[in-house]
């Protein structure tokens, strides 16, 4: 089992700049993978951006591309997403993720951001 847990949302001015931190526990030596999702109030959750443990290739949803960064610190079992640029329709509930396998099986439990225009 791994256990994720989010921080680093709040409020912020359309144009501001954001960071969320996700820490990683318990069987960290099974992920291949931590991504970033999120969820805005009456739509499906979408994916955001995601990057592999080992290589630290990563993935970005078009949205967003250009304006927030995925990153991810081996020894601190660690991902970061550094959000800036930020436009009100990026206000949703982010929700970290892990995946052993080929889909996302672990899940945090999400940290709201708000952006204000």
């Amino acid at each position: 089992q791994v256990q994720l847990a989010e921080s680093g949302g709040g409020l912020v001015q359309a144009g501001g700049s954001l960071r969320l931190s996700c820490a990683a526990s318990g069987h960290t030596f099974s992920m291949l993978a931590m991504g970033w999702f999120r969820q805005a109030p009456g739509k499906e959750r979408e994916f955001v951006a995601a990057i592999t443990w080992a290589s630290a290739g990563t993935n970005y949803a078009d949205s967003v591309k250009g304006r927030f960064t995925i990153s991810r610190d081996n020894a601190k079992n660690t991902v970061y997403l550094q959000m800036n640029s930020l436009k009100p329709e990026d206000t949703a509930v982010y929700y970290c993720a892990a995946r052993s396998s080929g889909i996302w099986d672990y899940w945090g439990q999400g940290t709201q951001v708000t952006v204000s225009s």
